[in-house]
């Protein structure tokens, strides 16, 4: 009946896992058969004898890009090929590179992740200690005695022949992210944020909640410093590929690399980010972030009542508690300063004179005596600013752009600015905070230019840097890098200026 059919059904199915138990049995042993001592010695020779290596074209090597395989798109176990450059997927059999290595007769590739090379179709793991500069290009590392020692660096020869100061070296402009070039460039010479970044290790055992996406754009900047100041490039310049594409996906395409943005807003969005991301909260020092730029002012606002045309009752109503002066003490990042209103008639020879001003009156707004009307939604303040910490490395943002209803404008005034500026006038006239301070003279080390029409897409930036070693200038325009005389930087329409504070006085030029 139907319990007999059942019955040899059960017994059917316990012969057959019984077999299949037996088969695994048997196979077991020969999965953990291990290689006799003659292959072992096979493999070590074929290691170190691999016959492709000098079909490998460190020309062609580039790994700024995305590590993705170039046919699957997948970020996964990625090998280059160290003939033609190109990205592939896996090893084993039928996977991308296997295939690559098997039409085109390229033969050796790296593992983008774990920096092995390997021979393909063979597989087998390929040692020789010519590689490690392939190894270095992929991931350059830097000591202690390293760091200490790359300011004293003189041109090196690229691969290609050309010659380059490691850190001076060219950003590729992909479409429109020149604005973003020259805010890593300027910072890229901020010493103690380049030091903690070209030092993987500074930062790796941070702890980020899951789901934070603000911590791959620390690796990717660190990345980007590591390839920048890379005293064995193969080529003079470096493309900051990963790097804006980090930027674009932590941002929400806040900022893109395809359509041009304001560089003030993308290094206050930077710094921010990088400051959270490492960690860092209101407290002094908790982030590189903060201990480079944070300094502190003090604030003295007081309300405005509105307006009347009687005066007499104006001035009761400027005696009463809410419309008194009221101070507080608040830290910053950088310093905005206010360009004057360029004249709106012509000249006689029918163009608009470029007006001038000293970089001195604009600083007067942090003299802690000078006011100025602050109008926000329903209420006019009056403020005066003074400083009362000095920060490191001080950055100045010169605002050049307005935006109305309709356009973009751009205040084209020259700043007439000196390359050593001393703030011990703008320092708080408070004997305690004098104290605290016995230097005020700072440095300029690096300076952001705008030219051209102030419309996304009209106008180029460009950054002046100041090599340390050297105490030479230059102009970085994305590939292009060139010697730079100091006096023509003040003739120049510039954005953002970094300084450092001068703390030896003989380490005069």
């Amino acid at each position: 009946g139907r319990g007999e059919e059942e019955a040899e059904v059960i017994a059917e199915a316990v012969e057959v896992k019984v077999e299949s138990e037996n088969e695994e049995e048997v196979q077991q042993p020969r999965r953990k058969k291990e290689k006799t001592e003659a292959e072992v010695e096979e493999e070590y020779v074929r290691s170190r004898h691999c016959p492709y290596l000098d079909t490998i074209n460190r020309l062609l090597l580039d790994f700024d890009f995305e590590k993705l395989c170039s046919v699957s798109l997948s970020h996964l176990n990625v090998y280059a090929c160290l003939v033609c450059g190109k990205y592939f997927q896996g090893r084993g059999k039928h996977s991308h590179a296997y295939t690559h290595s098997v039409q085109m007769s390229h033969h050796v590739f790296l593992n983008l992740h774990t920096l092995k090379f390997y021979c393909l179709p063979d597989n087998y793991e390929v040692i020789d200690p010519s590689l490690e500069d392939i190894k270095y290009l992929l991931n350059p590392t830097f000591s202690e005695e390293d760091i200490s020692h790359i300011d004293e660096k003189k041109r090196t020869r690229a691969l290609d022949g050309s010659t380059y100061f490691p850190g001076l070296v060219g950003l590729n402009n992909i479409k429109a992210n020149d604005y973003l070039n020259v805010v890593f460039q300027a910072l890229a010479h901020v010493i103690p944020l380049r030091n903690f970044f070209l030092r993987e290790e500074n930062y790796s055992s941070i702890k980020r909640p899951p789901g934070d996406q603000s911590f791959m754009l620390v690796q990717r900047l660190g990345e980007l410093f590591r390839k920048l100041w890379n005293p064995r490039n193969f080529k003079s310049h470096v493309s900051p590929h990963e790097m804006c594409q980090a930027v674009v996906k932590t941002s929400k395409k806040q900022f893109q690399f395809i359509q041009q943005g304001n560089p003030i807003d993308f290094l206050q969005w930077l710094l921010n980010t990088l400051h959270r991301a490492l960690g860092g909260t209101k407290k002094p020092g908790s982030s590189i972030v903060y201990k480079a730029f944070r300094g502190l002012m003090r604030v003295h606002s007081r309300r405005l009542p509105p307006p009347s045309e009687n005066e007499d009752e104006y001035r009761r109503l400027l005696q009463r508690k809410e419309f008194q002066e009221s101070s507080a003490e608040t830290p910053f990042v950088f310093l905005t300063l206010d360009l004057p209103p360029p004249p709106l008639f012509q000249d006689e020879f029918e163009k608009n004179i470029i007006p001038q001003v000293p970089l001195i009156d604009l600083l007067a707004k942090f003299d802690g005596a000078t006011q100025r009307e602050y109008q926000t939604y329903n209420d006019s303040f009056m403020k005066r600013f003074e400083l009362v910490e000095l920060p490191p490395y001080m950055i100045l943002c010169i605002k050049r752009f307005t935006k109305n209803s309709f356009f973009v404008e751009k205040n084209p005034t020259i700043v007439n600015f000196p390359l050593e500026i001393d703030m011990a006038d703008y320092l708080s006239s408070d004997p305690a905070v004098r104290d605290r301070h016995p230097h005020t003279t700072y440095r300029l080390i690096a300076n952001i230019v705008h030219d051209g029409k102030p419309e996304p897409g009209r106008g180029t930036y460009r950054t002046h840097n100041r090599h340390t070693g050297t105490g030479q200038w230059f102009e970085l325009q994305d590939l292009h890098v060139i010697d730079l005389l100091p006096q023509m930087i003040t003739l120049t329409e510039s954005l953002i200026q970094f300084y450092e504070l001068k703390v030896d006085d003989d380490d005069d030029e």
